[in-house]
C-alpha cells in the first residue's frame, strides 16, 4: 500500500482544524479538493475515517488509529526533508584553535557543523594561542579560539574558564637545593608566559628540562618524572597531580577561553559556525552572539 503524504496532510488538517472549509483555508486548497483527497485515502484504506454531520465533525476509531499514525509519518518525513534540504549557507570558515582546546567534543562539533552546512568548506588550524591572535590579526582566519588572562579581547565571547597549574607526576621528586627542571612549550605558549611570568617573582632556582610543541610531547615529558609542567587543572590525566604550595611554587591565575573574530563582518558561514560553538560550550547561553 503506497500512500500519497499529501492525503495524510489533508487528512491531518482537517481533523485539527474540524472542518473541510478550514482545513481548505490551511493547505491553500479548494473545500471540494480537501474533500477529494479524503475520499480518496478512505477508498485507498477500504475504511471510513471521518463521521460527517450537519453538526459537526468527529473521527471513526479507524480514524483516530489513522491519525497517530500520520502524526509519525508526516514528522519522519519532515525531519527527512530538513536533513537534505541544500543548505543556504555556503563558502569557507577558517577557524583556529589551541591543542588543549580541541578534546573530544570539539571534532564532533566539526561533523556535526559539516552534516549541517554541507555547502561550507571547514579550514581548521590547530596553533599556539599567540599565533592564532597573530593569524586573527592578519585576517588568515575568521574565528579564532584563544585564551585570554584578563578577558581584554574585543569582541570576544567567553567560552569556558581555565585554571593553569604547576602539574608534575604522581612520583616525582625533588631533591633539596636543587633546581627545578620544568618542561615548557616553545616561548610563544601562554601557558609558558605564565609560569615564566610567576616564577620570576621568586627566589626559586629553575631552569627548562624540555621542550615541545606538542601538547602530547608535555605529558609525557611530565609522565615520566623528568619535569614539571604548566597545565590545566581540567586536563588532568591519570599518574598527574598537581603541586598546589610545593616547592615554594606560586599561585597561577585563571584564564578564559574566548571566541574571537577577524576584523570587519563575518560570513553568514563563520556566524552559523561560531553560534554552534557557542552553543556547544555554553548550552544556556543566548543564540545572539554577537559573532
Amino acid at each position: 500500500m503506497d500512500i500519497d503524504p499529501i492525503l495524510l496532510r489533508a487528512f491531518v488538517a482537517v481533523s485539527e482544524t474540524g472542518g473541510f472549509t478550514r482545513a481548505a483555508r490551511r493547505l491553500n486548497l479548494t473545500q471540494p479538493a480537501v474533500s477529494h483527497q479524503i475520499r480518496r485515502l478512505e477508498e485507498l484504506l477500504g475504511r471510513a475515517l471521518i463521521r460527517r454531520t450537519t453538526r459537526r465533525l468527529t473521527l471513526t476509531d479507524d480514524g483516530e488509529d489513522l491519525l497517530l499514525h500520520a502524526h509519525g509519518i508526516l514528522a519522519g518525513l519532515d525531519a527527512l526533508a530538513q536533513r537534505f534540504r541544500p543548505s543556504p549557507v555556503s563558502g569557507v570558515v577558517r577557524f583556529g584553535a589551541p591543542e588543549a582546546f580541541m578534546g573530544e567534543r570539539l571534532p564532533a562539533l566539526l561533523c556535526q557543523f559539516s552534516r549541517a552546512f554541507p555547502a561550507v568548506r571547514l579550514d581548521v588550524h590547530v596553533s599556539t594561542y599567540l599565533d592564532l591572535h597573530t593569524m586573527i590579526a592578519s585576517e588568515e582566519l575568521d574565528l579564532a579560539v584563544v585564551l585570554s588572562t584578563a578577558g581584554r579581547e574585543h569582541g570576544g565571547i567567553p567560552l569556558r574558564r581555565a585554571d593553569f597549574a604547576w602539574v608534575a607526576a604522581d612520583n616525582f621528586l625533588l631533591s633539596n637545593g636543587a633546581s627545578l627542571p620544568l618542561a615548557f612549550h616553545p616561548p610563544n605558549c601562554i601557558n609558558r608566559l605564565v609560569g615564566v611570568a610567576a616564577l620570576e617573582a621568586t627566589s626559586i632556582d629553575w631552569h627548562i628540562a624540555f621542550t615541545s610543541p606538542s601538547e602530547q610531547g608535555l605529558r609525557a615529558a611530565v609522565r615520566s618524572g623528568l619535569a614539571v609542567a604548566v597545565l590545566m587543572r581540567s586536563d588532568l590525566g591519570p599518574d598527574l597531580r598537581v603541586l598546589d604550595g610545593e616547592y615554594g611554587l606560586p599561585a597561577l591565575p585563571s584564564a578564559d577561553f574566548v571566541l574571537i573574530r577577524g576584523r570587519g563582518t563575518a560570513s553568514p558561514a563563520a556566524c552559523a559556525f561560531g553560534k554552534m560553538l557557542v552553543a556547544m560550550e555554553s548550552p544556556a547561553a543566548p543564540t545572539e552572539t554577537g559573532i
